[in-house]
């Protein structure tokens, strides 16, 4: 270790001399045609002569303003260890500085590692990689890979790698040191993701006890002085000349009318015939998936002599988007197909449009929804706030010098200069189970760039604790430990490692990978929400929606099958999804967290038994088992009518209207008693997918829950009284409690049979 932990002169003296040589071989690249024989130029990476190709596209990267900076990048990298590079998303730095940090780690024969660079988004991972492997003339999966959740395309001759933020940083559970890597890029950090931030923070102390390693930060100038402040004063900053910005329109429309001003905006663009795409940044994926069904619906009035205006929905975050780099798009995104696009997106999707050169219109509403973790009532709520002022600055460079940006506000309105920190404003759970597991003691070990509300840490601690993932020092328990493991919120990871111990692994594992992947239910067009909700009625589950989630993924893998042994030429998965109203995509999805997690069970040896969905031994050992996790999150109905008291809150909700229940309420009635999945704050407070649970079995589950940390409440007290009436669970099964529900009723008599889980 002792030679990997600093470069020698030698190999300082070696690598300048590789860099300086590869500038000038760069330099004479122009004039170089094809060559035969001794003149031949190779590939450092992969041994190869050039390609034709490879000449073209290093025409298009020198013309790229990071370009300029590459010497003075390259100097930096050899002598510091720690780099920021400052600059907007048009100037080149996503591509161009990994590739540079792969040369660096090539040019000191990959002694410390090789390079990596994350990105927020797995899409933007993925064109990343197929671009960079491009401009490097090497194969994707080779030399140059990606790995994002559920997918790794890289192999043993990987030396530039993408991937998101939040893989690198579960990678540090088996690699706390992160030796593979000699390079790591941190790309996006003004987007202030919590991974990032985590990162940001961990990365400070790895560099100490790791000299060889170098760390370059991808940002915009409105970030660095904030990195300057946390990382030091004497970090080299590279600051990328910026693009001239495009010209800017303020309007004066108010806040309220913003999403319909700017579709009126796009038609009468789209009127004018000029040429080039649109951008359109709304503040919700909700109002990209309503703004596309009107634009599609008005382009096909418009005249045939306009040309096609063609939606593209671009939502980050909401699972696998549609490659930029796809059909219809030139080297860098230009337009090879006739009529215009109109890009749909929100924040964070400004640094997605690195790879388009065709934009020439960008509308910007100037307006998001964030959802704020309340840590004090457990719920998320729905903001609708300004944007940044570097967002604003990013979309205002996405055009050209010739391009328009049409801001939705006032020029005098005054910006929030940052985006606000993530971590800030989510659930710390699952930070904070990282955390313990890295064997941070204290969270002041973490040197964070934000640190996280108090009473939000000290809610997660408690959560942790409830759920038994914690020891008496604090630190994580065995139990703890295996959460820790599975790719999932403390709450459902526990639910899961509960079902071991009741025999229903292979339920909970659908339940849970379906509620980790995208909602599998699509949303209704216009007009038809009956429609949609007859179709659903097939799946649904009198028990609730965890079981109507199972009854759709058995469904979709019956139709799997079916397509595989059917004869039928017009039958298929996708047409079966769309017959029904179903998200294939989310359904392929869940079905690869399922195999996931079921490799995870059989890795880390937890038995996993047959299935026996359907049985009432089995439907009750799927409640208790969801109880085990999710016993914080128990709600009453107390007036019949579906107004439903959280026991662990106190605040009122209803059923969500997609519910199994919500559809049915008034025909059948409501459970009195239910375990939920997600609450949230909104015009309409809902609790999201419930199912009916047995109060008695709700006690037997958490009773140290019930008996020292339930918040009073009449229905605590209703809760007391059934327990008391109960007894020691030895009455006869005439004088068993009794409820709303037969199934209920068939579940608690069931339910004497068993012991106290022994994972609470």
């Amino acid at each position: 270790m002792a030679d990997r932990s600093t470069m020698s002169e030698q190999d300082n003296h070696l690598t300048e001399k590789e860099i300086c040589s590869d500038s000038e071989t760069a330099d004479c690249l122009e004039e170089v045609a094809f060559v035969f024989g001794e003149d031949l130029e190779l590939n450092r990476f992969d041994g190869l002569p050039f390609s034709s190709r490879y000449y073209k596209l290093l025409q298009e990267r020198k013309s790229l303003p990071v370009w300029k900076a590459r010497e003075e990048f390259l100097d930096i990298l050899v002598n510091n260890r720690l780099v920021i590079v400052s600059g907007t998303t048009k100037t080149g730095k996503n591509t161009q500085i990994p590739q540079w940090c792969a040369e660096f780690c090539l040019s000191a024969q990959y002694q410390h590692g090789m390079a990596v660079s994350t990105q927020i988004h797995p899409q933007q991972a993925v064109d990343l990689a197929l671009r960079v492997a491009d401009e490097m003339d090497v194969n994707i999966g080779h030399e140059v890979g990606y790995t994002i959740p559920l997918e790794t395309c890289c192999s043993t001759d990987t030396v530039l790698r993408f991937c998101t933020d939040a893989l690198l940083l579960r990678e540090m559970m088996s690699d706390p040191m992160l030796e593979h890597y000699g390079a790591i890029v941190i790309d996006q950090a003004h987007e202030r993701t919590v991974s990032t931030d985590i990162l940001l923070g961990l990365l400070q102390d790895i560099l100490v006890h790791r000299p060889d390693l170098r760390v370059v930060i991808l940002t915009v100038s409105s970030m660095t002085d904030r990195l300057l402040v946390h990382y030091g004063s004497n970090v080299p900053v590279v600051s990328l000349e910026a693009l001239c910005p495009a010209e800017v329109v303020y309007s004066n429309c108010s806040s309220k009318d913003y999403f319909y001003s700017a579709l009126r905006l796009v038609l009468e663009i789209h009127r004018t015939k000029e040429e080039g795409d649109v951008v359109l940044f709304l503040a919700s994926a909700q109002e990209v998936v309503c703004a596309r069904a009107i634009l599609q619906r008005e382009g096909t009035r418009l005249g045939a002599g306009l040309g096609e205006l063609v939606p593209v929905v671009w939502c980050p975050g909401q699972g696998r988007a549609p490659s930029l780099l796809g059909e219809g798009m030139g080297s860098r995104g230009t337009v090879t197909t006739r009529g215009r696009r109109v890009f749909l997106s929100t924040s964070q999707g400004e640094d997605m449009f690195w790879a388009v050169d065709s934009v020439n219109f960008v509308i910007d509403a100037g307006v998001e929804k964030r959802y704020v973790y309340n840590p004090r009532i457990r719920a998320n709520s729905e903001e609708l706030r300004s944007i940044s002022r570097c967002q604003a600055d990013i979309r205002k460079q996405l055009t050209g010098p010739t391009g328009k940006c049409f801001c939705l506000y006032p020029e005098e309105r005054v910006l929030p200069i940052e985006t606000s920190p993530q971590i800030l404003e989510t659930n710390l759970t699952s930070t904070i189970l990282f955390l313990k597991r890295m064997k941070i003691a204290g969270l002041g070990h973490c040197d964070f760039i934000t640190r996280p509300d108090p009473e939000g840490l000290m809610q997660s601690l408690e959560e942790l604790d409830y759920l038994a993932a914690l020891d008496d020092d604090g630190n994580l328990s065995e139990i703890g430990i295996i959460i820790s493991e599975l790719p999932l919120d403390a709450q459902m990871a526990k639910a899961l490692l509960a079902s071991c111990e009741f025999d229903c692994v292979n339920e909970v594992v659908t339940i849970a990978a379906l509620l980790s992947a995208p909602s599998c239910f699509l949303e209704p067009p216009v007009g038809r929400a009956q429609e949609v909700q007859q179709c659903h009625r097939k799946f649904r589950h009198p028990d609730g929606d965890h079981f109507t989630l199972i009854n759709i993924y058995n469904a979709f893998k019956y139709s799997q099958r079916e397509t595989c042994t059917t004869t039928t030429l017009n039958f298929s998965v996708e047409k079966w999804c769309q017959d029904y109203h179903l998200n294939h995509r989310a359904l392929q999805t869940a079905d690869a967290i399922r195999s996931e997690l079921t490799d995870i069970l059989k890795r880390i040896e937890l038995p996993i038994s047959e299935t026996s969905f359907g049985t009432k031994t089995n439907t009750l050992n799927i409640k208790r088992a969801l109880l085990a996790g999710f016993f914080m999150q128990i709600a009453r109905d107390v007036d019949g009518s579906g107004n439903y008291f959280m026991l662990t809150n106190r605040h009122m909700a209803q059923v969500h209207p997609t519910s199994s229940y919500g559809a049915k309420a008034h025909q059948l009635g409501l459970p009195e008693w239910v375990l939920f999945h997600e609450y949230s704050l909104s015009e309409n407070n809902c609790i999201r997918i419930v199912s009916e649970i047995s109060p008695a079995v709700f006690i037997q589950t958490a009773p140290q829950y019930f008996y020292y940390n339930l918040p009073p409440s009449e229905s605590k007290d209703l809760l007391q009284h059934i327990l008391d009436r109960d007894g020691s669970g030895r009455k006869d099964k005439k004088q068993t409690l009794t409820i709303n529900s037969k199934a209920d009723k068939d579940c608690s008599t069931v339910a004497q049979s068993y012991d106290r889980c022994v994972l609470q």
